[in-house]
């Protein structure tokens, strides 16, 4: 990521938009990766806590992701993340892709 790297939104930063290596996989790698740590963590040590961890951790991510990153990226880099998105997966390969509304295809006519 280089100089893209950064914890959090700052509207008036303007980074690059990094759509290669693991990028090119899916949109958010890093959560990838922080949820499957903490997926092995609750199968490794199968408990309540493990369990309330993997959901708060779920539900972290996908609020974080969906309410501020998402729309902080395509305010900043509008249609070339939006067809990024439409053929990236988000957390997964293929799963979570944008899709474009009738509303922006009437738009484009």
């Amino acid at each position: 990521m280089g100089a893209s790297w950064r914890i959090g939104v700052d509207e008036t930063e303007r980074t690059a938009l990094i759509t290669g290596g693991p990028f090119r996989l899916v949109r958010n790698p890093i959560f990838t990766a922080a949820v499957a740590v903490v997926a092995g963590v609750a199968l490794a040590v199968p408990n309540l806590i493990a369990a309330t961890g993997l959901a708060v951790a779920l539900i972290g991510v996908q609020l974080q992701v969906r309410r501020i990153e998402e729309p902080y990226l395509l305010r900043a880099h509008g249609e070339d993340y939006r067809r990024y998105a439409g053929r990236v997966g988000r957390f997964v390969p293929g799963v979570g892709r944008l899709r474009v509304t009738s509303e922006k295809v009437a738009s484009r006519k």
